[in-house]
Formats: C-alpha cells, structure tokens, sequence
C-alpha cells in the first residue's frame, strides 16, 4: 500500500519527517497485503532527507565501521552500523524520532498493535549497505530476544538512493506465505519508506543488488517490539528463517539443504570438543 498522505502541521512534532493523516494510513493498512504493511513515498522533507544522503558513510567506510552479516548461501556483499554513536547528527535525528513515543504511538495505532517499542540497541537494524553482487534472500525474522524477553513485531526501511536505477535491482520484496508468489517489489528509491508487520508467515527479501562498483544500496533500518506475546506466538523461537524462490530450485533443493548440514555438523564438532 503506498500512500503520500499528510496531518495538519501544527500538531506534527517530528520535525523532518513529513505529516503523515494516521486515519487515511490505518485505513489502508486494515487491507493491506500479505501481512500489515505500508510505504511512503517523499518520507521526510527533502532537505532533511538530503542531509542523511549527505552523511551516510561510503561502502567502505561502512565496511570499517560495521559488521559483515556474513557471506552465506542466502546473503552477500551486505554490511550494518548498529552503533548509534557512529551516526552522524542527521541521521541520530532520525534514529531517534522513529524511537520516540510519538511515533511508535502511531505504528502501534495503525498496525493495531498496541504497546509497540522500539529496540534502542538497533539488533540487526541501523545504517544497511549492500554492495554490487549482494543480495538478501526470502525469509522471515528472528521472533524474539530473549535475554530481554521482546517479541518482534515491526520493520521500518527507509531509503536513501538517489538516482537509482530500475535495473540495478535491490527490491524489497514482500511474499505470500507459501513463497509462491512476489505481492509487492519495491525499489529502494530516495526518501521511500516501507514498514510491515512480521510474523511466522512475514516473507520478504531483497533482490540481487547489480548497482555499478562506486555505489551501493543504502538504507536505515529499525525494528520494533511488544512485551506481550502476540497471537500467532506458539512458544518456539527461532532466528532467521529462509525459504527459496520459485525460480532458486537448486538453492533450495541443495546448496541450502547443504549449508544447514555444514553448520550442524560445525555444532556437533564444537559440542564434543568442548
């Protein structure tokens, strides 16, 4: 569901971002699919949101910053600045908005999930790049912290890639449960917003990122949380869950199946070991 829908800017207090008419998003939101989701075209106002383009660090300097998510089978050439010091004062003012009560008053309005929280130690979230050849296959999230004893509910995406092309890929894909067919693809373009609810059947992805060597995708990620368990918790936690495409038979006939063994095997070893 996209939306461009604005408030009356005399009780808007998130200066930068734009006003957003919670009534108009909630009600776009009740019908969204395949989970609660929602994406905002022209997020902040221009000049805020170039300030954040201005600031976010290069590829390689997030490389010497962050931490490589690891080069797997399902992810490549993808690297995250989860500490907040590192963020320059633009993007900390954004970082801290979209943690602010107001906001997640209003997520937790529209998504009719009451209680929502956001995760100050930004696990997983923060400044994201990824490279030429990176990728993020179809999966669904982690569904809980445990030493903190959160359940994950919510992500928030915001883009900052000006004069991205159609064809340098790097969608954020949202799927049906059976990963049988793609409902939305977004391009990562400037100053776009996306959230959507996660659950057990929250599948989403991002395409082969094929953006020339002197560039790279770049977004700022932020999750949110509930203290209450939700409806669908049936007890088990779990990390990332991926599942292949249609068209990745031998990903997910082999070269998935395969790389499972090796980390099993990989735990057994370290077990016996001690």
């Amino acid at each position: 569901m996209s939306t461009e829908s604005t408030a009356p800017t005399s009780t808007w207090p998130l200066e930068g971002i734009n006003p957003i008419d919670r009534e108009a998003l909630k009600a776009s939101v009740d019908t969204s699919q395949p989970v609660k989701n929602f994406m905002i075209e022209n997020f902040m106002e221009e000049g805020f949101a170039n300030q954040i383009q201005d600031c976010f660090p290069s590829f390689e300097e997030a490389k010497k910053l962050g931490n490589n998510t690891a080069a797997t089978v399902n992810e490549q050439n993808k690297y995250q600045v989860t500490d907040s010091t590192q963020f320059k004062p633009p993007l900390m003012k954004l970082h801290e908005m979209l943690q602010s009560t107001y906001f997640c008053d209003l997520l937790s309005y529209v998504f009719d999930i009451p209680k929502i929280i956001p995760d100050a130690q930004l696990v997983g979230g923060g400044i994201h790049q990824t490279g030429p050849r990176g990728h993020l296959d179809v999966h669904v999230d982690f569904n809980y912290i445990k030493d903190r004893q959160l359940f994950r509910r919510m992500n928030i995406l915001v883009y900052f890639n000006k004069d991205w092309q159609d064809d340098w890929g790097g969608n954020i894909e949202l799927w049906d449960q059976d990963v049988k067919h793609c409902i939305h693809s977004f391009p990562p373009t400037f100053n776009r917003c996306v959230v959507f609810e996660t659950n057990e059947i929250s599948y989403h992805g991002v395409t082969a990122v094929k953006c020339p060597e002197s560039t790279a995708r770049r977004s700022f990620a932020g999750y949110y949380y509930t203290v209450e368990e939700p409806e669908w918790w049936d007890g088990k936690a779990h990390s990332t869950l991926f599942k292949a495409r249609p068209d990745e038979k031998l990903k997910g006939a082999v070269l998935m199946p395969a790389q499972k063994a090796t980390r099993l095997l990989g735990k057994v070893k370290r077990k016996l070991l001690g």
